[in-house]
C-alpha cells in the first residue's frame, strides 16, 4: 500500500515539474502545448495562493519553489506562447520577494527576468510592461532617477502605441522637470538636472546608539548645526545640503522614537537646498561624517535612553569589562538577549529600531573622589568589584589564576570579565564578489570561513556569535558596522581575503582603524573599500575626528594577538606563508565601531598556492581555529590588564 502511494506521488511530482519533453516522451508536440499550459495555469495559481495568503507567502522557501517552476517551464519550450509570460512572472515574483525578504538580490534578479522580457520577445504585448517595472524599480527602489528615465524613454521612443506610453510620459517627465520644485522658471529644466538628488533616509538603532545614513545621487557640499532647545522648539540636529533637491515623495518624516531621536524630517529649504532635521529625544554626543562611492552621510548619535536608569556621564566607559551574570536572569537582560538573539538569526540586515526592547544592564558608574577611580560594574546584584582604598577584593595581584577542580582560571575568568557577543562580518557578497582568482570569489571564501569560526568561537568562549550575513547578500559598508552597534557587541571581526597584482605575493597581515601613510595598506584599503586612492587620502580627514575617542589601543592589542595566532597555527603546515604583521588603514566597514574591531586579511587569492589552500576545508578549518585561538587569548591577556588600568 506504501508502496503504490510513493509511485502515485513520484509520478504526480514528475507530471507537474518536469520539462513535459522527458514526461511525454514520444507524445505529440500538440499534447506538449497542453501539458505546458496546464502547468502555467498551476504556476499562476501557485503565485496567486503566494500574493494573498499571509502563511504561505511569508516563507522563502515557498517562493523559490514557484520560482523553479516557472523556469522549468519556460526551459521546456522557450520559443512557446506562455516562454514571455513565465519570464515576467518570474520578474514579479523577485519583486514580490524583496518586498517581503528585503535582499537586494532579488532586485538584480528581477531586473533581469524584465530585461530578458523585452530583448527576447520585443513584439510582445508584456515588452513595455517590463521596461515599466525595471524603471519603477529604479526609482523606487534604488533610488537611480537617471537609470530609470532611461527606461521610461525606451518605452517612449519604442513602444509609442502601447498600453505603457502614457504612464512612461508622466513618469518621465516628472523626472526630468519637477513642478513642486520651488525656484526655476516655467521651461527651465537646468536646475533640476544640476542638482544633486537626496534619497530616502535608512537608520539603525538600540537604547543608547541610532545610525542615520542619508544616500544621495552624488557627492554634495553639507554642514550640520546642532540647535538646542528654545521655548517650545526641541533641540535638534540638522544638516543642509548645498545644490541639492529631494523628491517630494521622500519628503515625509521618518518616526524613530528610540529614546534618542523622535524622527527625521527631510525637506526642500530653498531652491539649492535640501534639510535634514534629527529631533532629538536625548542624545549626549554625535558624528557627522561622509562616505563615497556611493556618496552618502553618516549620522551617529549616543546617548541614554531616557527608559534606563540615569548615571554619571562616563567620557571613556569600560564596553569591553561586562560582569559574570547569575544564571537566573532578570526578565529585562533575557528579554534584551532574546530579541539580539533573533535579530541574528534571520538571513536580512537589522532595519528596523528596536524602541520596544527592555532597558539594558546599565554601564558601569565612574565615581571622582580626588585623583582616584572608584569603578561599579552592575549585574543582577550590583556587585562591586573595587573598595573606597581602591584595594582589589579579589585573589592577591601575584595569583594569576586558581584552580578549582582541576580546571585553571585567568584572572579576568576569577573577577567575572568576559565577552559576551562577538559580531563576524564575512566581507563583501552579493553584487559584490570581492577579490577573484582560479575561479574563486572572495565572497563565498569569507562567508564559509565565518560559518566555520561562529560556532569554534561559542564553544570556546560561551559567547554569542552574530553574522552580518549568513548567505551571498549585499550589505553596505556602514550597515555592517550598525549591526555590531545595534547589538551591543563586545568586538567586531571582519573577514577577508587579499589580492595583489603580483601572484608571487603572500603572507598573512591583520588591520585595525587607523591613518596611515604606507602605500600597500592604503591598496588594501581602496580595494576593500572599492572606492578610489583619491577618495581615499579624503577618507584621512574625514578619519581625523572620528578617532579621537575611538579604541585604537585596544583594537591594536586584538590584531596582534589573532595574527599571532594564526601566523603560529599555520607556519608548521604551509611555511611558505608569510607573516605581513598587524598594519593600521582606513577602513569604511570599521568606522564608527563602538568596540575593538578589526579586519584579517587570509592569503592571497591571486597567488595559485594560496588559492588552492583556500579550496582546501583543511586550511580553512585551521584558520577558523587559529582565529578562534587569538581572540581567547586576547580576552584571557588583556580585559584584566584593562580593569586594573582603569583602577589606577
Amino acid at each position: 500500500m506504501h508502496r503504490a502511494a510513493f509511485l502515485f506521488s513520484l509520478l504526480f511530482l514528475c507530471l507537474t515539474i518536469l520539462p513535459p519533453p522527458f514526461v511525454l516522451g514520444k507524445s505529440s508536440k500538440n499534447d506538449s502545448k497542453i501539458s505546458i499550459e496546464k502547468q502555467y495555469t498551476t504556476a499562476k495559481t501557485s503565485l496567486r495562493q503566494l500574493e494573498t495568503d499571509p502563511t504561505a507567502g511569508g516563507s522563502r522557501k515557498n517562493w523559490t519553489k514557484c520560482i523553479h517552476i516557472f523556469h522549468t517551464i519556460y526551459l521546456a519550450d522557450p520559443h512557446s506562447k506562455y516562454a514571455p509570460n513565465c519570464l515576467f512572472s518570474l520578474g514579479k515574483i523577485h519583486q514580490r520577494m524583496f518586498s517581503r525578504f528585503k535582499d537586494p538580490q532579488d532586485l538584480t534578479e528581477a531586473i533581469a527576468s524584465y530585461n530578458n522580457v523585452s530583448s527576447l520577445f520585443p513584439e510582445n504585448s508584456l515588452a513595455d510592461d517590463a521596461l515599466f517595472a525595471v524603471a519603477n524599480i529604479y526609482l523606487d527602489n534604488m533610488h537611480d532617477t537617471k537609470k530609470s528615465a532611461e527606461f521610461f524613454k525606451r518605452i517612449v521612443t519604442e513602444y509609442p502605441k502601447g498600453d505603457m506610453l502614457s504612464k512612461a510620459s508622466d513618469e518621465l517627465k516628472a523626472l526630468t522637470k519637477d513642478p513642486e520644485e520651488p525656484g526655476p522658471s516655467p521651461g527651465d529644466t537646468s536646475q533640476t538636472t544640476k542638482h544633486i538628488h537626496v534619497l530616502p533616509v535608512k537608520y539603525w538603532s538600540s537604547n543608547d546608539y541610532t545610525r542615520i545614513v542619508i544616500d544621495a545621487s552624488g557627492p554634495v557640499t553639507f554642514k550640520e548645526q546642532l540647535l538646542e532647545q528654545v521655548g517650545d522648539q526641541p533641540r535638534r540636529l540638522y544638516i543642509d545640503f548645498f545644490n541639492s533637491y529631494v523628491d517630494p515623495k521622500f519628503r515625509t518624516p521618518v518616526p524613530i522614537e528610540d529614546g534618542l531621536l523622535k524622527r527625521v524630517r527631510t525637506g526642500q529649504y530653498n531652491t539649492d537646498t535640501v534639510r535634514v532635521v534629527l529631533d532629538i529625544e536625548s542624545i549626549a554626543s554625535y558624528k557627522v561624517f561622509s562616505l563615497p562611492d556611493p556618496f552618502r552621510v553618516v549620522v551617529d548619535v549616543r546617548g541614554q535612553n531616557k527608559s534606563e536608569p540615569s548615571h554619571p556621564e562616563v567620557k571613556q566607559p569600560v564596553q569591553e569589562i561586562e560582569p559574570i551574570k547569575t544564571p537566573d536572569k532578570p526578565p529585562s537582560e533575557a528579554l534584551v538577549e532574546a530579541t539580539a538573539a533573533k535579530s541574528a538569526s534571520e538571513d536580512i540586515p537589522i532595519l528596523k529600531a528596536l524602541s520596544k526592547t527592555p532597558p539594558k544592564v546599565p554601564p558601569p558608574d565612574v565615581k571622582n573622589e580626588g585623583s582616584s577611580k572608584i569603578i561599579v560594574l552592575h549585574d543582577s546584584k550590583k556587585k562591586s568589584l573595587v573598595a573606597p582604598s581602591l584595594k582589589l577584593q579579589a585573589p592577591p595581584p601575584k595569583a594569576s589564576a586558581s584552580t578549582t577542580s582541576g580546571k585553571t582560571f585567568s584572572l579576568a575568568q576569577q573577577l567575572g570579565l568576559r565577552v559576551k557577543k562577538i559580531v563576524l562580518d564575512p566581507g563583501h557578497g552579493g553584487k559584490d564578489p570581492g577579490a577573484m582568482a582560479y575561479n574563486l570569489k572572495e565572497k563565498d571564501i569569507v562567508l564559509k570561513l565565518a560559518l566555520k569560526l561562529a560556532p569554534i568561537l561559542e564553544k570556546k568562549l560561551g559567547c554569542k556569535v552574530i553574522l552580518t550575513r549568513k548567505r551571498d547578500i549585499f550589505i553596505p559598508l556602514e550597515e555592517r558596522t550598525a549591526i555590531a552597534n545595534t547589538n551591543d557587541a563586545d568586538l567586531f571581526v571582519s573577514l577577508h581575503i587579499n589580492s595583489s597584482p603580483l601572484t608571487a605575493a603572500n603572507g598573512i597581515e591583520t588591520y585595525f582603524l587607523n591613518l596611515t601613510s604606507n602605500p600597500d595598506a592604503m591598496r588594501v584599503a581602496a580595494f576593500e573599500n572599492a572606492t578610489s586612492t583619491h577618495q581615499m587620502s579624503d577618507l584621512q580627514n574625514i578619519l581625523s575626528d572620528i578617532l579621537k575617542n575611538s579604541k585604537i589601543s585596544e583594537s591594536s592589542r586584538l590584531a596582534q594577538q589573532v595574527q599571532n595566532s594564526m601566523i603560529a597555527g599555520l607556519e608548521r603546515k604551509y611555511p611558505h606563508i608569510k607573516n605581513l604583521g598587524v598594519k593600521q588603514a582606513p577602513f569604511y566597514v570599521l568606522i564608527g565601531a563602538e568596540m575593538p574591531a578589526i579586519l584579517v586579511e587570509m592569503s592571497f587569492i591571486s597567488n595559485p598556492d594560496d588559492a588552492e589552500h583556500l579550496k582546501n576545508n583543511h586550511f580553512l578549518n585551521s584558520i577558523a581555529d587559529d582565529i578562534s585561538s587569538g581572540i581567547q587569548s586576547y580576552i584571557s591577556n588583556n580585559t584584566a590588564s584593562l580593569q586594573v588600568h582603569n583602577i589606577h
